[in-house]
């Protein structure tokens, strides 16, 4: 029973929600340390390199197994889905590339010339999908389901060009022969799955070493859950009760929504703030920058992309999904969070006394609550329009035509 209320998607928003506001409240209150302390605590086999902080592990593992299951999503979609149009699939991928580069541009040019903005103009790239869809089915329940599906792909794109550049803009050196093992383990793994090979013996091991792989290559290891779910088969053979992707997202999605996700947000969540880290977004140029290139970046870089590529013909929106519908969604794009931070991270390392990272990290915190705030006001009236019309259409349908006679 408990499965199956996670596999709703309202109790896996609202339980991710949760654990994102105990670590904002945990780490500002005088039992911060005791926040900071477990989320760095360090485990795992050292001898493997894998003696990694809490917070790490629930950022590359636990939320692999999210990617994993978005990944499923997304192949579903794209192969017997609302995707399977060429142009319908357009749509996400196109925004997902206006949502990229529209904040960099904004960043870029708010924090010329400040230290660590040399690479921090990438920290408003990326948007949170784990807390973008948690917002989207809290919020946006009466939207039709071609917005989730619009929302999902938007934001694994994102995602995936926000890993290639980090790839390339942090990642000291790629080891080239882990690298080709994770391509081997993957070509294993997609052989597998032509071949119709249904054993969790064979599967087991080899999304640990693809997971294993990217991460010693020095590639973000949560790029081994999209790939593995877009290498799954979803298409139901003859005779087949269910594809091997729909077993898959129908057993591991309560995990993923009960467990993965919820502690990640606990140890992505915890970033200390105080009054001046507050009035520095405004005032700071990296904070500014961030601030600014989420919040009107993203939406501008999104549903303008958007829009213009419907105008030329480039790719087609559902019948069912409006422009105002798609302009909620884009704000849901300033969700940076995840990936956010950890740009931050990386790009402010050294810079300073460290007051530009907390800055930033501040910045794409409040960033993402006002964004999600806006986005869920949104559409949150755009659901009553899509439920008013709905009614509408019931009771034409249902309409006794003139002269008809009661049976």
């Amino acid at each position: 029973m408990i499965a199956r209320y996670l596999r709703t998607e309202t109790v896996g928003g609202a339980i991710l929600l949760a654990a994102a506001a105990i670590a904002l409240i945990w780490v500002n209150s005088p039992l911060g340390d005791s926040y900071l302390f477990l989320r760095d605590f360090q485990t795992g086999p050292a001898a493997l390199h894998l003696d990694l902080s809490l917070g790490t592990w629930a950022q590359d593992g636990l939320l692999a197994v999210f990617f994993f299951v978005a990944g499923l999503e997304l192949k579903r979609e794209l192969v017997v889905g609302e995707l399977a149009d060429r142009k319908a699939a357009m749509l996400p991928i196109i925004a997902a590339c206006g949502g990229v580069l529209v904040p960099a541009i904004i960043a870029a040019s708010i924090g010329f010339g400040t230290p660590g903005m040399d690479r921090g103009w990438a920290i408003p790239v990326a948007t949170d999908i784990a807390f973008a869809l948690g917002v989207l089915a809290l919020t946006g329940s009466r939207l039709p389901p071609s917005a989730r599906v619009f929302l999902l792909s938007l934001a694994v794109v994102d995602d995936l060009l926000a890993i290639i550049l980090i790839a390339v803009l942090f990642t000291g050196s790629v080891a080239m022969l882990w690298l080709l093992t994770a391509a081997a383990s993957l070509a294993v793994y997609a052989i597998a799955q032509h071949r119709r090979i249904t054993t969790p013996v064979l599967y087991i091991p080899l999304a640990l070493l693809t997971w294993y792989s990217m991460h010693e290559a020095g590639i973000h290891a949560t790029l081994a859950g999209v790939a593995l779910g877009l290498l799954t088969r979803v298409r139901r053979d003859p005779g087949e009760e269910h594809a091997p992707g729909a077993r898959l997202e129908h057993r591991i999605q309560p995990y993923s929504a009960g467990i993965c996700v919820p502690v990640f947000a606990l140890f992505a969540s915890g970033v200390p703030i105080d009054a001046t880290v507050l009035g520095d977004i405004f005032t700071d140029p990296i904070g500014l920058s961030v601030f600014v290139g989420l919040l009107l970046g993203k939406t501008i870089g999104i549903f303008g992309i958007s829009q213009l590529a419907l105008k030329l013909g480039i790719a087609t929106k559902p019948e069912t999904l409006r422009s105002a519908d798609l302009f909620a969604l884009s704000v849901l794009g300033g969700i940076g969070f995840t990936v956010s931070l950890l740009v931050a991270d990386l790009a402010l390392d050294g810079v300073g006394d460290g007051s530009e990272a907390d800055v930033a990290k501040a910045a794409v915190l409040v960033t993402s609550l006002t964004a999600a705030l806006i986005g869920s006001a949104l559409l949150w009236r755009r659901g009553r329009v899509h439920a008013t019309r709905d009614d509408a259409a019931t009771a034409t349908d249902t309409r006794e035509l003139p002269g008809e006679v009661d049976k």
